[in-house]
């Protein structure tokens, strides 16, 4: 087995596609040996234990979401409200938040519903299916084209572009250049993309307005004035994002577990009203955004380490939401587990303005899976593949009996 954690340097190999497969006993070793060390990946401190992440989440003075935005994500301005912090942040936050409301993202259960049953029926009698590709993948993109109001043939536009911040080296043909400059390049690229589209949806709507969060976004006012465009497309650029790839994510992971964990399939299948729990505690055991970055705005002490002004901070859900020091039997999958404050939205004043949403996905995906499909396993000989950063199984072939 890999070496994930090297205690004697203070490396963490958080980029490694093992740590992704299989992160918890590395989650562990973590917070017990190592629990403030640094990624080997890009050398930021990371913090671990529940108590110092939920903590420096909660202090945006010291530990601030504002950072070099162009080297990662091809954005060429700060993604709002994600890359702002307090007081700005909190006034486009008063802004979008009722617009991502429980209530309203209810609204959209039925066509997510309807859509993943659509999806369920184009495979079901083939006995088996790559879930990434044929129900993970498609199924969030319907909320999102929903939101903005936008036709469901914009589907394969918006995953290239989706893929082409998160995962460029998925788009390179076999023997092309991955280099970290070339992958930086592309997604400048995509960045210049994702802005022209939404500047063409902005002048499209101006003259025809249709009723989705858009034509909601170009009348909104924040202390009586209007966002400018600028602002409008930083906030375009994070919803796409986060609205077409963590969810994904997270239903990969889920059904993952349960695929290798019949009992807990076996119960969700019988017993619907456990889903809700069930999305709550795989959300925690499995932690798709495995972690979040800060920048350190002054020197700050963690425990008997110091980090200092500039450096960057990762702050590690996944471990964070499996530390027994404050989830108890936290190493135990159990669906009817109380309180059960996990961080995989984040926490404080960032914590993730889509919640409700992701919540309301999950909750129909995983019934109607369930319902259609009670009885799945990985393909025997097969092996799910899973990708670091945002903990996506990238590769799950499936099989049923019907």
């Amino acid at each position: 087995m890999k070496t994930l954690v090297d205690v004697e340097k203070g490396e963490i190999h958080n980029m490694d596609p093992e740590f992704a497969r299989c992160p918890h006993a590395a989650y562990a070793q973590v917070r017990e040996q190592c629990p403030v060390g640094r990624s080997s990946f890009n050398g930021a401190v990371i913090l671990a234990r529940y108590e110092d992440v939920a903590w420096a989440l909660r202090q945006p003075e010291l530990f601030s979401s504002k950072m070099d935005f162009k080297v990662l994500l091809g954005n060429e301005r700060p993604m709002i409200p994600q890359q702002v912090d307090p007081p700005e942040q909190t006034r486009y936050r008063r802004l979008l938040d009722p617009h991502f409301s429980r209530k309203k993202m209810e609204k959209l259960a039925p066509q997510i519903r309807d859509h993943a049953n659509q999806l369920i029926d184009g495979f079901i009698d083939d006995g088996g299916c790559e879930f990434d590709a044929a129900f993970a993948i498609p199924l969030p993109c319907t909320a999102f084209l929903a939101l903005f109001g936008l036709p469901a043939s914009e589907l394969q536009s918006f995953l290239e572009m989706k893929d082409g911040i998160i995962r460029p080296q998925n788009l390179v043909p076999e023997g092309g250049d991955t280099s970290f400059e070339a992958m930086t390049e592309a997604r400048r690229a995509t960045g210049r993309r994702i802005y022209a589209y939404f500047q063409d949806e902005i002048e499209t709507r101006r003259r025809r307005p249709g009723d989705g969060l858009l034509e909601q976004l170009l009348v909104a006012e924040i202390e009586g004035e209007k966002l400018d465009e600028n602002e409008i497309l930083d906030i375009c650029f994070l919803l796409l994002l986060a609205g077409l790839d963590t969810v994904t994510a997270t239903l990969g992971c889920n059904i993952a577990y349960l695929a290798a964990n019949p009992e807990e399939r076996r119960l969700l299948a019988q017993d619907t009203p456990v889903v809700p729990g069930a999305v709550e505690e795989l959300l925690r055991w499995e932690t798709p955004v495995t972690s979040v970055p800060r920048i350190a705005t002054q020197d700050v002490a963690v425990g008997d380490v110091t980090i200092r002004e500039g450096e960057l901070v990762s702050l590690m859900l996944g471990a964070a939401n499996t530390d027994g020091a404050h989830f108890s039997e936290a190493d135990t999958v159990d669906f009817g587990r109380e309180r059960n404050l996990h961080l995989a939205f984040g926490g404080g004043p960032h914590r993730c303005l889509g919640s409700h949403l992701a919540r309301m996905e999950l909750r129909v995906a995983m019934e109607e899976w369930h319902r259609r499909l009670p009885d799945y396993e990985v393909a025997p000989g097969k092996t799910p593949r899973y990708s670091p950063g945002i903990r996506e199984v990238m590769y799950l072939p499936l099989v049923w009996n019907r």
